[in-house]
This record gives structure tokens, sequence and C-alpha cells, in this order.
């Protein structure tokens, strides 16, 4: 029977929501001091903590200002955490190195993994969020690591993912991906040529403690790997994405002429949920997945719902787009998937001559 950490945790989450980082602290200290080991804590009290503060954060019962100080307190728990007397490391492994790819500021997950490979006894560097792949691929350079761990929880940075992974195995070093981005199976670690795959922290470590190896061989062009972007839709969208967006934004608004007379703030949100949009269409098309696209479209139609917008407001701009793109055969196939996801049914979807 596993351990009960339901107080625990509670007692986290309210100190969290107050802004009570003393308090927060207390909570796993008291639980280590009662023998709770420094990994439970950070995977089965910490992790599922945070966690609740972005399920809290979507469903529109905590604010952004919550959510940004409820991180930064578990983030700073994590770092007392380290220096608690349980949690010195028993054994002494190699070296590896953590890191964010380019454009990721959710760190707290690879924070987490470094903690745990730190308590296992591994040389962890910790690089954080948002690491330039020139300046990854120079550290691993000057520090020669068993292998690198790359986190990504944003879909729309795995181009920059693929990057990261390729420069890292052409310096020779294997790459452990991990993180809500590459997929709840791995399938988009697996298409992007990563050697290996952690579906959490503790797997994660796991796969480390048993050996990365560089599984990859010469060197391959982008249409070796990912072949269907050989018909550039992925490019002709990622590159004109604010001319489509600026676009799509206009014929929104003249269809519903309500839009003329929306505050700056309501114009600016308008606008940057269609370039997520556009961004996300992008994305599916490198990776060729209407899964990862249709995900995210009933993801913000959830998140429209729960602050009284109805999910079907999102139906113009899929429409605006489709409009745009009518010579792209994959786009239209994950737009068409994105409507049908949002309850339209194919009858619906006229065929846009």
């Amino acid at each position: 029977m596993s351990p009960d950490y339901t107080r625990t945790r509670e007692q986290l989450w309210n100190a969290v929501l107050d802004g009570d980082e003393y308090a927060a602290a207390a909570s796993v200290f008291a639980a280590m001091d009662d023998g709770v080991a420094a990994e439970d804590v950070l995977l089965e009290v910490i992790a599922p903590v945070q966690y609740r503060v972005g399920t809290e954060w979507a469903a529109n019962r905590i604010t952004v200002a919550q959510e940004h100080a409820a991180t930064a307190i578990n983030d700073r728990v994590v770092a007392a955490l380290a220096h608690h007397p349980a949690s010195a490391p028993q054994t002494k492994r190699g070296r590896v190195t953590v890191a964010c790819v380019d454009g990721e500021w959710h760190a707290l997950p690879a924070r987490l993994l470094a903690e745990v490979l730190r308590l296992r006894g591994w040389h962890v560097d910790f690089l954080g969020a948002q690491v330039p792949t020139p300046h990854l691929i120079s550290h691993l350079h000057q520090t020669g690591p068993a292998a690198v761990a790359l986190s990504c929880s944003i879909p729309t940075r795995l181009p920059t993912a693929h990057a990261a992974i390729t420069a890292c195995q052409a310096a020779g070093v294997p790459v452990l991906a991990g993180g809500a981005a590459f997929g709840p199976d791995g399938r988009y670690a697996r298409l992007l040529g990563a050697d290996a795959w952690g579906p959490d922290a503790r797997a994660a470590a796991d796969c480390l403690s048993r050996g990365v190896t560089h599984g990859r061989g010469s060197a391959h062009h982008l249409t070796d790997e990912l072949p269907h972007l050989g018909d550039g839709e992925y490019t002709m969208v990622s590159r004109s994405a604010p001319q489509l967006v600026k676009a799509t934004v206009d014929e929104v608004e003249s269809r519903f002429p309500a839009m003329r007379y929306y505050t700056d703030l309501q114009r600016q949100h308008t606008t940057e949920d269609i370039a997520h949009i556009v961004d996300f269409l992008a994305t599916a098309l490198y990776v060729d997945d209407d899964g990862l696209f249709t995900r995210f479209i009933t993801w913000t139609g959830e998140i429209l719902e729960a602050r009284g917008v109805s999910a079907h407001s999102l139906d113009p701009a899929l429409e605006s787009l489709k409009g745009q793109l009518v010579e792209f055969p994959r786009t239209q196939r994950l737009l068409n998937a994105a409507l049908i996801a949002l309850g339209r049914t194919a009858t619906d979807m006229e065929p846009i001559a």
C-alpha cells in the first residue's frame, strides 16, 4: 500500500495559494522529518500541487497572478529542500546536463528532474529555462556530460527542440527528451530523433541510470527524417504567420461588427489567441499530427468556456484560415479536424472553392 500524501499536499496547496513561502517549506520539511524520502516529496507532493495550480488556472478558479506566485513558491521550496539533511546524495554517478529548449519558460518540470538526479548522486548542470541552442552546445563541449535531458512543455517549441536534439547529437551527446510537448506517449520525442524519452522525472532518472546511448547514425536532412516537410506547407505557414494573423483578425472583425467596439485589451487578447492558433497549426504541420492541433483547439475551447465565452467563437478564425490556405491539403485536413473536434460535422463544412 502506497503512502498517503494527501495531508501534505493540502498543506502545501494552502500555503502556495496564500503566498506563504515559509509555510510551504515547513510543510515539506515536516514530511521529511517524518521519514518521507526527498524524492517522494518532490514527485508525490510538489509536482501534483504544481499540476493542480495549472488546472485551477485553466478552470478560472485562480488568477494568473496567483498561478505565477504559486509556481515561484514551489520553485523556492524545491531549492530549500536541497539543503535539508535528508537530501544528501548517497552515491556518486557521472555528469548530466538538464535544460529547457529555447523559448520554453516552464522550468519547474526540468528543475524537479534535476533535483531527483542530484539526489541519486549525479553531478547535475541545471541550465534552467529558455536555453539558446548554441549556448547549450558550447556548454556540452566544455563539460562533456554523459547525456543531456531536454525539457519542452509547449508544443510550439517542437521545431526548436528538434534542432537542439540534432545539435546535441552532432556534439556526441545523447539526448533524453521529456515534457508535455513530446506527447503523452513520447511520440514526438521518437519522431524528432531523441535517443530516449522519460514520461516523468522518476522514469527519466531510471533511464539515465540504465544509460542512454547515441543511436543516430550519419547526419540526415529534415526531409529524410520528416518527409512530409517536402511539401513546403510548414515553411509557408510559419513564414507567413504575421500576415495570416492580421488577415484572420480583419476577417473575423468584418463578420462580427461588435469587435470594432472592443477595448484595446480585448482586441489584443483576440489577436494573441489567433496567433496561438497559427503557431499550433504550423507545429502540427511540422510533425504531421492532427491530434496535436485538435488537442490545442479543444483545450482552448475549454479555457474560453471557463471564462464565459463559447468555444464556437473559435470557428470563424478556423474558417478564415481555411479560406486563406485553400491550396494546402494537409493544412485543410488539420483545420477540418479542429472544427470537428469543436462539434462541427462534416456536412456543416462546405468545401471552399
